[in-house]
């Protein structure tokens, strides 16, 4: 496999259980030899036995890697002490800030929800301000309104410049956060780009709704003669549209519409989901 990640990007390695994620993100951070080829992070390379290059990576591994008899703030002192970081109280606070729990702070971690020891255990991660932040399968076992929460903190942090690392079977998860992904399965990358490119390899084209009143039917003739617009046709008080990049159409698609006299209600727009992508690449749903 080959890819790069920017600064500022998040990157997805989307693929089912024993696909190689797990095993390719510990090559990356130093844990495991590869066979063959070369990894760089921030310029400098990585091997078992590098140092000043594994000092960019923060790791949130797929099992905790917290300690349960102390507190949230201890956890953290602790692996900032193993960092060496001068401003580490400052730090701390910040990062308990961040990972939305400052008020829990002096509790004992095995008294935490597995979602709240999944966010500690970002927050870990975060510490040392990486430029590589690696999180492998960050919501296995959380609750929805705790897996939200992680989902909104791994937003955040690509918008602020960190380049992230984020494996997941989850495809919702992919399409949410994720800028470009790699579909890898049984150990080789499938295949790579952004959510726009991945599903042109299927030859997908986007599901456009429009309910309305009118003369419908004149309206789905006005927009069946537009360029991209593969199929259109008049059900239930709704046209139906099928078409290649219907977000970029969609002004021309209304405007085409009203200029016949027909009145718009609801618009509603389905593009084509990596599950499409994976099945076609793989053979298989990602989950199997």
């Amino acid at each position: 496999m080959s890819f790069s990640i920017d600064h500022g990007e998040t990157f997805g390695l989307l693929g089912p259980n024993g696909a190689g994620k797990t095993t390719s993100i510990s090559m990356i951070a130093g844990l495991l030899r590869a066979d063959a080829g070369e990894i760089v992070v921030a310029g400098k390379p990585i091997t078992t036995s590098s140092v000043r290059g594994k000092a960019a990576i923060g790791l949130v591994p797929q099992e905790l890697a917290i300690y349960p008899d102390l507190t949230a703030r201890e956890n953290l002192m602790f692996f900032g002490r193993l960092y060496g970081l001068s401003d580490l109280e400052d730090r701390v606070n910040e990062i308990l800030g961040v990972i939305g729990l400052t008020d829990r702070a002096r509790d004992l971690t095995k008294e935490f929800s597995g979602g709240m020891k999944r966010r500690l255990n970002i927050g870990i991660g975060l510490l040392h301000r990486p430029e590589l932040l690696i999180l492998d399968e960050p919501t296995v076992g959380v609750d929805p309104q705790s897996r939200n929460a992680i989902l909104e903190s791994v937003e955040a942090l690509s918008s602020e410049g960190m380049a992230v690392l984020y494996t997941t079977h989850y495809m919702e998860e992919a399409e949410r956060l994720c800028d470009r992904v790699a579909i890898i399965d049984e150990g080789e990358i499938r295949a790579e780009g952004t959510r726009r490119e991945l599903v042109s390899l299927v030859g997908g084209k986007d599901r456009v709704t429009i309910a309305g009143s009118g003369n419908l039917a004149a309206a789905a003739d006005v927009v069946r003669s537009m360029p991209d617009v593969a199929e259109a046709s008049v059900s239930d008080h709704t046209i139906q549209i099928l078409a290649a990049d219907a977000s970029r159409l969609l002004p021309d698609l209304l405007i085409g519409i009203t200029g016949t006299g027909a009145s718009i209600t609801s618009v509603d727009v389905e593009e084509p989901n990596l599950e499409a992508v994976f099945l076609h690449l793989t053979g298989k749903a990602l989950r199997d």
